[in-house]
Protein backbone atom coordinates (compact mmCIF):
# COMPACT_ATOMS: atom_id res chain seq x y z
CA UNK A 1 0.00 0.00 0.00
CA UNK A 2 2.88 2.34 1.24
CA UNK A 3 4.33 1.75 -2.63
CA UNK A 4 1.29 2.58 -4.14
CA UNK A 5 0.98 6.04 -2.53
CA UNK A 6 4.40 6.79 -3.77
CA UNK A 7 3.53 5.30 -7.83
CA UNK A 8 0.35 7.88 -7.37
CA UNK A 9 3.02 10.96 -5.85
CA UNK A 10 5.49 10.46 -8.72
CA UNK A 11 2.59 9.54 -11.43
CA UNK A 12 0.10 13.05 -10.50
CA UNK A 13 3.51 15.13 -10.37
CA UNK A 14 4.56 14.28 -13.69
CA UNK A 15 0.95 14.59 -15.22
CA UNK A 16 0.87 18.32 -13.67
CA UNK A 17 4.44 19.41 -15.21
CA UNK A 18 5.68 19.92 -11.41
CA UNK A 19 9.09 17.93 -9.95
CA UNK A 20 8.46 15.32 -7.25
CA UNK A 21 9.85 16.37 -4.30
CA UNK A 22 11.03 13.34 -1.76
CA UNK A 23 13.04 15.25 1.45
CA UNK A 24 13.26 11.84 3.67
CA UNK A 25 13.60 7.98 3.14
CA UNK A 26 10.04 6.93 4.36
CA UNK A 27 12.06 4.52 7.50
CA UNK A 28 12.65 7.51 9.81
CA UNK A 29 8.81 8.59 9.34
CA UNK A 30 7.69 6.86 12.86
CA UNK A 31 4.56 4.57 11.87
CA UNK A 32 1.62 6.67 13.25
CA UNK A 33 2.77 9.53 11.86
CA UNK A 34 3.12 8.14 8.68
CA UNK A 35 -0.59 6.19 8.89
CA UNK A 36 -2.17 9.93 9.46
CA UNK A 37 -0.38 11.29 6.56
CA UNK A 38 -0.52 8.53 4.06
CA UNK A 39 -4.12 8.14 4.56
CA UNK A 40 -5.21 11.93 4.20
CA UNK A 41 -2.12 11.93 1.26
CA UNK A 42 -4.53 9.39 -0.92
CA UNK A 43 -7.66 10.76 -0.12
CA UNK A 44 -5.86 14.08 -1.79
CA UNK A 45 -3.98 12.14 -4.96
CA UNK A 46 -6.76 10.06 -5.79
CA UNK A 47 -9.15 12.88 -5.89
CA UNK A 48 -6.70 14.42 -8.16
CA UNK A 49 -5.86 11.95 -10.11
CA UNK A 50 -10.23 11.85 -10.94
CA UNK A 51 -10.24 15.37 -11.81
CA UNK A 52 -7.12 15.34 -14.05
CA UNK A 53 -8.80 11.84 -15.45
CA UNK A 54 -4.69 10.39 -15.08
CA UNK A 55 -4.89 6.29 -15.19
CA UNK A 56 -3.38 4.88 -12.28
CA UNK A 57 -2.61 1.29 -13.00
CA UNK A 58 1.17 0.90 -12.25
CA UNK A 59 1.96 -0.13 -15.73
CA UNK A 60 4.05 2.63 -16.84
CA UNK A 61 7.76 3.57 -15.82
CA UNK A 62 8.17 7.17 -14.45
CA UNK A 63 11.26 9.24 -14.64
CA UNK A 64 11.89 11.57 -11.63
CA UNK A 65 14.08 14.55 -12.59
CA UNK A 66 15.94 15.65 -9.45
CA UNK A 67 18.32 18.49 -8.97
CA UNK A 68 19.59 20.98 -6.36
CA UNK A 69 20.73 24.24 -5.95
CA UNK A 70 23.90 26.06 -4.48
CA UNK A 71 23.91 25.33 -0.86
CA UNK A 72 26.41 22.67 0.78
CA UNK A 73 22.88 20.68 2.15
CA UNK A 74 21.96 19.74 -1.18
CA UNK A 75 24.35 16.94 -1.77
CA UNK A 76 22.50 14.96 1.08
CA UNK A 77 19.43 15.73 0.26
CA UNK A 78 19.42 14.62 -3.12
CA UNK A 79 21.09 11.65 -2.07
CA UNK A 80 18.13 11.23 0.16
CA UNK A 81 15.56 11.77 -2.83
CA UNK A 82 17.57 9.23 -4.62
CA UNK A 83 17.14 6.70 -2.15
CA UNK A 84 13.58 7.41 -1.41
CA UNK A 85 13.01 7.01 -5.53
CA UNK A 86 14.93 3.79 -5.22
CA UNK A 87 12.66 1.81 -3.38
CA UNK A 88 9.25 2.62 -5.73
CA UNK A 89 9.48 0.10 -8.25
CA UNK A 90 9.39 0.94 -12.07
CA UNK A 91 10.79 4.97 -10.82
CA UNK A 92 14.19 6.18 -12.03
CA UNK A 93 15.98 9.49 -10.50
CA UNK A 94 17.67 11.55 -12.83
CA UNK A 95 20.05 13.80 -11.47
CA UNK A 96 19.91 16.79 -14.00
CA UNK A 97 22.48 19.05 -11.48
CA UNK A 98 22.36 22.47 -10.02
CA UNK A 99 19.52 23.95 -11.34
CA UNK A 100 17.33 26.95 -10.68
CA UNK A 101 13.71 25.40 -9.37
CA UNK A 102 11.97 27.35 -12.43
CA UNK A 103 14.76 25.46 -14.86
CA UNK A 104 13.60 22.05 -13.07
CA UNK A 105 9.61 22.77 -13.86
CA UNK A 106 10.11 23.74 -17.25
CA UNK A 107 12.32 20.28 -17.63
CA UNK A 108 9.25 18.03 -16.09
CA UNK A 109 6.73 20.05 -18.56
CA UNK A 110 9.63 19.95 -21.82
CA UNK A 111 10.18 16.53 -21.35
CA UNK A 112 6.22 15.75 -20.65
CA UNK A 113 6.01 17.57 -24.05
CA UNK A 114 8.42 14.83 -26.03
CA UNK A 115 10.91 17.92 -26.47
CA UNK A 116 14.44 18.16 -25.58
CA UNK A 117 15.04 18.98 -21.98
CA UNK A 118 18.62 20.14 -21.08
CA UNK A 119 19.39 23.00 -19.41
CA UNK A 120 21.18 24.01 -22.10
CA UNK A 121 18.27 23.73 -24.26
CA UNK A 122 16.32 25.91 -21.67
CA UNK A 123 19.13 28.66 -22.09
CA UNK A 124 19.10 27.81 -25.65
CA UNK A 125 15.04 28.69 -26.13
CA UNK A 126 15.42 31.59 -23.63
CA UNK A 127 18.08 33.21 -25.71
CA UNK A 128 16.78 32.70 -29.04
CA UNK A 129 13.14 33.62 -27.70
CA UNK A 130 14.45 37.22 -26.54
CA UNK A 131 16.74 37.76 -29.59
CA UNK A 132 14.08 37.20 -31.81
CA UNK A 133 12.27 39.90 -29.67
CA UNK A 134 14.90 42.15 -29.56
CA UNK A 135 15.33 41.53 -34.10
CA UNK A 136 11.39 42.55 -34.20
CA UNK A 137 11.86 45.84 -32.72
CA UNK A 138 9.87 48.69 -34.25
CA UNK A 139 12.18 50.91 -36.26
CA UNK A 140 11.69 54.04 -34.18
CA UNK A 141 12.78 51.77 -31.09
CA UNK A 142 16.28 52.55 -29.40
CA UNK A 143 18.68 49.61 -29.11
CA UNK A 144 20.51 49.50 -25.95
CA UNK A 145 24.56 50.38 -25.48
CA UNK A 146 27.06 49.48 -23.58
CA UNK A 147 26.24 52.14 -20.88
CA UNK A 148 22.87 51.18 -20.52
CA UNK A 149 23.27 48.74 -17.83
CA UNK A 150 20.84 46.07 -15.77
CA UNK A 151 21.83 45.42 -12.68
CA UNK A 152 21.21 42.29 -11.34
CA UNK A 153 21.07 41.23 -7.37
CA UNK A 154 21.49 37.09 -7.79
CA UNK A 155 20.24 37.23 -4.06
CA UNK A 156 23.52 34.69 -3.07
CA UNK A 157 21.36 31.98 -5.20
CA UNK A 158 21.67 29.34 -7.70
CA UNK A 159 20.09 32.18 -9.91
CA UNK A 160 23.38 34.40 -9.28
CA UNK A 161 25.12 31.77 -10.94
CA UNK A 162 23.25 30.96 -13.56
CA UNK A 163 22.84 34.61 -14.37
CA UNK A 164 26.53 34.48 -15.98
CA UNK A 165 25.39 32.30 -18.25
CA UNK A 166 22.85 34.45 -19.67
CA UNK A 167 25.50 37.48 -19.31
CA UNK A 168 27.42 35.40 -21.91
CA UNK A 169 24.94 33.80 -24.29
CA UNK A 170 21.84 37.02 -24.10
CA UNK A 171 23.45 39.98 -26.88
CA UNK A 172 21.63 42.75 -26.44
CA UNK A 173 21.38 43.10 -22.88
CA UNK A 174 24.50 44.13 -21.07
CA UNK A 175 24.03 42.60 -17.03
CA UNK A 176 25.99 43.95 -14.28
CA UNK A 177 25.43 40.90 -11.20
CA UNK A 178 25.80 41.60 -7.72
CA UNK A 179 25.35 38.99 -5.04
CA UNK A 180 26.04 35.98 -7.12
CA UNK A 181 26.94 34.08 -4.59
CA UNK A 182 30.94 34.12 -5.53
CA UNK A 183 31.42 36.11 -2.76
CA UNK A 184 30.72 34.40 0.14
CA UNK A 185 27.21 36.06 1.01
CA UNK A 186 24.22 34.50 2.78
CA UNK A 187 21.32 33.09 0.47
CA UNK A 188 18.28 35.73 0.88
CA UNK A 189 20.06 37.43 3.81
CA UNK A 190 19.43 41.19 3.18
CA UNK A 191 19.23 40.06 -0.41
CA UNK A 192 16.76 39.10 -3.32
CA UNK A 193 13.04 40.20 -4.21
CA UNK A 194 11.00 39.03 -1.18
CA UNK A 195 13.25 41.47 0.85
CA UNK A 196 14.06 44.49 -1.58
CA UNK A 197 10.08 43.78 -1.60
CA UNK A 198 8.64 44.02 1.34
CA UNK A 199 11.18 46.24 2.85
CA UNK A 200 11.31 48.46 -0.06
CA UNK A 201 15.62 49.11 0.54
CA UNK A 202 17.92 48.31 -1.93
CA UNK A 203 19.87 44.98 -1.42
CA UNK A 204 23.40 44.93 0.00
CA UNK A 205 26.06 45.54 -2.55
CA UNK A 206 23.92 48.62 -4.49
CA UNK A 207 24.80 52.13 -2.99
CA UNK A 208 25.00 55.78 -4.53
CA UNK A 209 26.94 54.29 -7.56
CA UNK A 210 23.09 52.59 -8.61
CA UNK A 211 21.66 55.69 -8.16
CA UNK A 212 19.36 56.32 -11.50
CA UNK A 213 20.27 53.04 -13.30
CA UNK A 214 17.61 50.24 -13.73
CA UNK A 215 17.98 47.38 -11.21
CA UNK A 216 15.90 44.74 -10.36
CA UNK A 217 16.47 41.60 -7.93
CA UNK A 218 16.09 37.31 -8.18
CA UNK A 219 14.99 36.02 -4.90
CA UNK A 220 17.08 33.28 -3.57
CA UNK A 221 16.09 30.28 -5.90
CA UNK A 222 15.32 32.55 -9.47
CA UNK A 223 11.50 32.33 -9.31
CA UNK A 224 10.10 35.84 -7.98
CA UNK A 225 11.51 38.90 -9.90
CA UNK A 226 11.13 42.84 -8.62
CA UNK A 227 12.26 45.90 -10.49
CA UNK A 228 13.36 49.12 -8.52
CA UNK A 229 15.37 52.41 -9.17
CA UNK A 230 17.80 54.25 -6.26
CA UNK A 231 16.57 57.43 -6.30
CA UNK A 232 19.15 59.22 -4.05
CA UNK A 233 22.47 58.88 -2.71
CA UNK A 234 21.14 59.90 0.82
CA UNK A 235 19.15 57.21 1.94
CA UNK A 236 18.98 53.51 1.23
CA UNK A 237 14.98 53.56 0.17
CA UNK A 238 13.87 52.44 -3.36
CA UNK A 239 11.44 53.19 -5.90
CA UNK A 240 9.94 49.64 -6.48
CA UNK A 241 8.78 48.21 -9.71
CA UNK A 242 6.90 45.12 -8.31
CA UNK A 243 4.83 42.39 -9.23
CA UNK A 244 2.04 44.21 -10.48
CA UNK A 245 3.65 47.03 -12.72
CA UNK A 246 5.59 43.35 -14.31
CA UNK A 247 2.21 41.92 -14.99
CA UNK A 248 0.87 45.78 -16.39
CA UNK A 249 4.03 45.58 -18.72
CA UNK A 250 3.43 42.46 -20.08
CA UNK A 251 -0.03 43.24 -20.78
CA UNK A 252 -0.14 46.39 -22.46
CA UNK A 253 2.44 44.75 -24.78
CA UNK A 254 0.30 41.86 -25.23
CA UNK A 255 -3.23 43.91 -25.84
CA UNK A 256 -0.81 45.67 -28.33
CA UNK A 257 0.44 42.64 -30.57
CA UNK A 258 -3.21 41.41 -30.36
CA UNK A 259 -4.46 44.77 -31.46
CA UNK A 260 -2.28 44.72 -34.61
CA UNK A 261 -3.30 41.28 -35.82
CA UNK A 262 -7.02 42.13 -35.30
CA UNK A 263 -6.64 45.34 -37.41
CA UNK A 264 -5.26 42.83 -40.30
CA UNK A 265 -8.38 40.25 -39.97
CA UNK A 266 -10.83 43.35 -40.07
CA UNK A 267 -9.52 44.28 -43.80
CA UNK A 268 -9.79 40.18 -44.04
CA UNK A 269 -11.58 37.39 -44.01
CA UNK A 270 -12.55 36.81 -40.46
CA UNK A 271 -11.44 33.25 -39.35
CA UNK A 272 -13.88 32.89 -36.21
CA UNK A 273 -11.72 32.68 -33.74
CA UNK A 274 -11.46 35.55 -30.90
CA UNK A 275 -8.86 35.58 -28.26
CA UNK A 276 -9.52 35.67 -24.81
CA UNK A 277 -6.99 37.77 -22.92
CA UNK A 278 -7.49 37.67 -19.11
CA UNK A 279 -5.64 38.85 -16.44
CA UNK A 280 -5.86 37.24 -12.96
CA UNK A 281 -4.95 38.89 -9.68
CA UNK A 282 -5.39 38.01 -5.65
CA UNK A 283 -7.51 40.87 -3.55
CA UNK A 284 -3.49 41.92 -2.18
CA UNK A 285 -3.05 43.24 -5.72
CA UNK A 286 -2.86 46.89 -5.82
CA UNK A 287 -5.88 48.74 -6.50
CA UNK A 288 -4.26 50.94 -9.09
CA UNK A 289 -3.44 48.38 -10.71
CA UNK A 290 -6.34 46.84 -11.15
CA UNK A 291 -8.07 50.05 -12.07
CA UNK A 292 -5.19 50.90 -14.51
CA UNK A 293 -5.46 47.13 -16.14
CA UNK A 294 -9.38 47.47 -16.35
CA UNK A 295 -9.27 50.81 -18.05
CA UNK A 296 -7.10 49.33 -21.03
CA UNK A 297 -10.29 47.63 -21.58
CA UNK A 298 -9.23 44.13 -20.03
CA UNK A 299 -10.91 41.84 -18.09
CA UNK A 300 -9.47 41.21 -14.41
CA UNK A 301 -10.82 38.60 -12.21
CA UNK A 302 -10.02 37.86 -8.63
CA UNK A 303 -8.81 34.54 -6.92
CA UNK A 304 -7.85 33.68 -3.41
CA UNK A 305 -4.53 33.73 -2.21
CA UNK A 306 -1.73 31.70 -3.54
CA UNK A 307 0.14 30.76 -7.10
CA UNK A 308 -2.13 27.38 -7.38
CA UNK A 309 -5.11 29.51 -7.69
CA UNK A 310 -3.85 31.91 -9.87
CA UNK A 311 -2.91 29.37 -12.54
CA UNK A 312 -5.59 27.53 -12.42
CA UNK A 313 -7.62 30.41 -12.95
CA UNK A 314 -5.55 31.60 -15.54
CA UNK A 315 -5.28 28.43 -17.78
CA UNK A 316 -8.66 28.64 -18.17
CA UNK A 317 -8.21 31.74 -21.04
CA UNK A 318 -6.54 31.83 -24.31
CA UNK A 319 -3.95 33.95 -22.93
CA UNK A 320 -4.00 34.20 -19.09
CA UNK A 321 -1.65 36.75 -17.47
CA UNK A 322 -1.17 36.19 -13.64
CA UNK A 323 1.36 38.33 -10.77
CA UNK A 324 1.48 38.53 -7.12
CA UNK A 325 2.88 41.74 -6.19
CA UNK A 326 6.04 40.43 -4.67
CA UNK A 327 7.18 38.95 -8.29
CA UNK A 328 5.79 35.30 -9.01
CA UNK A 329 4.35 34.85 -11.65
CA UNK A 330 3.67 34.22 -15.49
CA UNK A 331 1.68 33.93 -18.71
CA UNK A 332 0.08 31.10 -19.88
CA UNK A 333 -1.25 30.02 -23.10
CA UNK A 334 -4.06 27.68 -24.29
CA UNK A 335 -3.04 24.86 -26.68
CA UNK A 336 -5.95 26.52 -29.19
CA UNK A 337 -4.45 29.81 -29.16
CA UNK A 338 -0.92 28.27 -29.69
CA UNK A 339 -2.46 26.17 -33.13
CA UNK A 340 -4.33 29.64 -33.96
CA UNK A 341 -1.13 31.71 -34.08
CA UNK A 342 1.04 29.17 -35.65
CA UNK A 343 -1.44 28.79 -38.37
CA UNK A 344 -1.86 32.35 -38.51
CA UNK A 345 2.42 33.21 -38.79
CA UNK A 346 1.80 30.32 -41.81
CA UNK A 347 -0.62 32.59 -43.75
CA UNK A 348 1.03 35.33 -43.05
CA UNK A 349 4.54 34.40 -44.20
CA UNK A 350 2.80 33.37 -47.51
CA UNK A 351 0.59 36.94 -48.11
CA UNK A 352 2.52 39.18 -45.83
CA UNK A 353 6.11 38.22 -44.71
CA UNK A 354 7.54 41.08 -43.03
CA UNK A 355 4.25 43.01 -42.42
CA UNK A 356 3.19 44.86 -39.08
CA UNK A 357 0.90 41.87 -38.35
CA UNK A 358 2.72 39.28 -39.33
CA UNK A 359 5.61 41.03 -37.02
CA UNK A 360 3.06 41.04 -34.26
CA UNK A 361 2.41 36.94 -34.79
CA UNK A 362 6.10 36.33 -34.65
CA UNK A 363 6.52 38.34 -31.27
CA UNK A 364 3.78 36.59 -29.79
CA UNK A 365 5.21 33.61 -30.51
CA UNK A 366 8.61 34.38 -29.32
CA UNK A 367 6.36 35.16 -25.81
CA UNK A 368 5.35 31.87 -25.69
CA UNK A 369 8.50 30.38 -26.01
CA UNK A 370 10.50 32.53 -23.99
CA UNK A 371 8.50 32.75 -20.46
CA UNK A 372 8.14 29.81 -18.42
CA UNK A 373 4.50 28.17 -18.65
CA UNK A 374 5.33 25.61 -15.87
CA UNK A 375 5.65 28.17 -13.25
CA UNK A 376 7.03 31.47 -12.21
CA UNK A 377 10.57 32.33 -13.72
CA UNK A 378 12.37 35.13 -12.57
CA UNK A 379 14.90 34.54 -15.50
CA UNK A 380 12.96 34.22 -18.37
CA UNK A 381 10.79 37.40 -16.78
CA UNK A 382 13.50 39.66 -16.69
CA UNK A 383 14.53 39.00 -20.20
CA UNK A 384 11.07 39.59 -21.38
CA UNK A 385 10.68 42.61 -19.09
CA UNK A 386 13.95 44.13 -20.77
CA UNK A 387 12.72 43.31 -24.41
CA UNK A 388 9.21 44.88 -24.13
CA UNK A 389 10.88 48.20 -22.38
CA UNK A 390 13.45 48.13 -25.70
CA UNK A 391 10.34 47.27 -27.84
CA UNK A 392 8.38 50.25 -26.49
CA UNK A 393 11.67 52.62 -26.22
CA UNK A 394 10.82 52.92 -22.60
CA UNK A 395 13.24 53.80 -19.29
CA UNK A 396 12.39 52.15 -16.12
CA UNK A 397 10.87 55.39 -14.80
CA UNK A 398 8.39 55.61 -17.68
CA UNK A 399 7.52 52.43 -16.61
CA UNK A 400 6.83 53.05 -13.65
CA UNK A 401 4.68 55.98 -13.92
CA UNK A 402 1.71 53.67 -16.04
CA UNK A 403 0.23 54.03 -12.38
CA UNK A 404 0.76 55.78 -9.30
CA UNK A 405 0.22 53.00 -6.20
CA UNK A 406 -2.39 53.77 -3.31
CA UNK A 407 -0.96 53.44 -0.21
CA UNK A 408 -1.46 50.41 1.93
CA UNK A 409 -0.83 49.45 5.07
CA UNK A 410 -0.92 45.33 6.32
CA UNK A 411 -1.27 43.91 9.97
CA UNK A 412 -1.66 40.77 12.35
CA UNK A 413 -4.17 40.34 14.89
CA UNK A 414 -3.88 37.58 16.99
CA UNK A 415 -6.81 35.56 17.69
CA UNK A 416 -8.18 32.20 19.49
CA UNK A 417 -9.72 30.63 16.51
CA UNK A 418 -8.44 31.76 13.02
CA UNK A 419 -10.52 29.48 11.54
CA UNK A 420 -13.80 31.48 12.42
CA UNK A 421 -13.56 33.78 9.84
CA UNK A 422 -14.68 32.44 6.55
CA UNK A 423 -14.37 34.57 3.24
CA UNK A 424 -16.11 34.81 0.20
CA UNK A 425 -15.63 36.30 -2.97
CA UNK A 426 -11.97 35.26 -3.34
CA UNK A 427 -11.29 36.40 0.15
CA UNK A 428 -12.23 39.86 -0.09
CA UNK A 429 -15.60 39.48 1.87
CA UNK A 430 -16.36 37.88 5.19
CA UNK A 431 -19.70 35.59 5.18
CA UNK A 432 -18.71 34.46 8.67
CA UNK A 433 -19.26 35.18 11.56
CA UNK A 434 -22.07 37.75 10.87
CA UNK A 435 -21.44 41.53 11.75
CA UNK A 436 -17.66 41.76 10.62
CA UNK A 437 -18.08 42.46 6.90
CA UNK A 438 -20.77 45.09 7.99
CA UNK A 439 -18.33 46.23 10.90
CA UNK A 440 -15.41 46.91 8.04
CA UNK A 441 -18.10 48.25 5.47
CA UNK A 442 -18.57 50.97 7.87
CA UNK A 443 -14.88 51.44 8.52
CA UNK A 444 -14.11 51.90 5.04
CA UNK A 445 -16.26 54.03 3.85
CA UNK A 446 -14.64 56.95 5.96
CA UNK A 447 -11.84 57.14 4.05
CA UNK A 448 -11.70 58.39 -0.15
CA UNK A 449 -10.48 55.53 -2.18
CA UNK A 450 -10.71 53.14 0.79
CA UNK A 451 -10.70 49.35 0.20
CA UNK A 452 -10.05 46.86 2.87
CA UNK A 453 -10.53 42.80 3.61
CA UNK A 454 -8.81 40.56 6.12
CA UNK A 455 -8.40 36.51 5.96
CA UNK A 456 -7.34 33.88 8.24
CA UNK A 457 -3.69 33.14 7.91
CA UNK A 458 -2.44 29.79 6.43
CA UNK A 459 0.05 28.98 8.85
CA UNK A 460 -0.58 31.21 12.05
CA UNK A 461 -3.09 31.91 14.58
CA UNK A 462 -3.87 35.35 13.45
CA UNK A 463 -6.21 37.38 11.29
CA UNK A 464 -4.09 39.32 8.29
CA UNK A 465 -5.65 42.70 7.41
CA UNK A 466 -4.91 44.96 4.26
CA UNK A 467 -5.99 48.55 3.90
CA UNK A 468 -5.81 50.85 1.21
CA UNK A 469 -6.59 54.44 1.04
CA UNK A 470 -5.80 58.19 -0.75
CA UNK A 471 -2.91 58.97 1.86
CA UNK A 472 -0.74 56.88 3.83
CA UNK A 473 -2.06 58.13 6.84
CA UNK A 474 -5.46 57.38 5.98
CA UNK A 475 -4.87 53.46 4.81
CA UNK A 476 -2.56 53.41 8.20
CA UNK A 477 -5.61 54.52 10.77
CA UNK A 478 -8.38 52.31 8.03
CA UNK A 479 -6.12 48.82 8.88
CA UNK A 480 -5.87 49.62 12.40
CA UNK A 481 -9.35 50.51 12.90
CA UNK A 482 -10.72 47.23 10.85
CA UNK A 483 -7.47 45.32 13.45
CA UNK A 484 -9.72 47.22 16.10
CA UNK A 485 -13.13 45.51 15.06
CA UNK A 486 -11.63 42.35 14.17
CA UNK A 487 -10.02 42.19 18.22
CA UNK A 488 -13.44 43.12 19.48
CA UNK A 489 -15.59 40.60 17.29
CA UNK A 490 -13.21 37.34 17.93
CA UNK A 491 -12.04 37.78 21.36
CA UNK A 492 -8.80 39.97 20.96
CA UNK A 493 -5.38 39.48 20.65
CA UNK A 494 -3.07 42.20 19.84
CA UNK A 495 -2.11 43.67 16.23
Amino acid sequence: MESKLLTLVVECSLKIGNPLQIHLPMPVIPNILFKSVFIRSLLLITEFAENEKITLDGAKSVDILLARDTRPSGVSLLEAARHGISSIIGAVALDMGILTTPTLHWMVRARNKGVNASEFDYFDQLSSSFRCLVDLMPSGSNPRNESDTLVVDGANGVGGEKLDILKKICNGLVIDIRNSGKEGGVLNEGVGADYVQKEKVAPSGFGPEDVGKRCCSLDGDADRLVYFIVPSTSSSKIELVDGDKILSLFAVFIKEQLSILNKERDVNVNDGYQCCLGIVQTAYANGASTNYLKQLGLEVVFTPTGVKYLHEKAEQYDIGIYFEANGHGTILFSEQFLDWLEAKIADLSDVAKGSEPHKAAMRLLAVTKLINQAVGDALGGMLLVEAILQHMGWSIEKWNALYQDLPSRQLKVKVADRTAVVTANAETVVAKPPGIQEAIDAETAKYPGGRCFIRPSGTEDVIRVYAEASTENAADSLASSVAKVVGQKLGSGTS
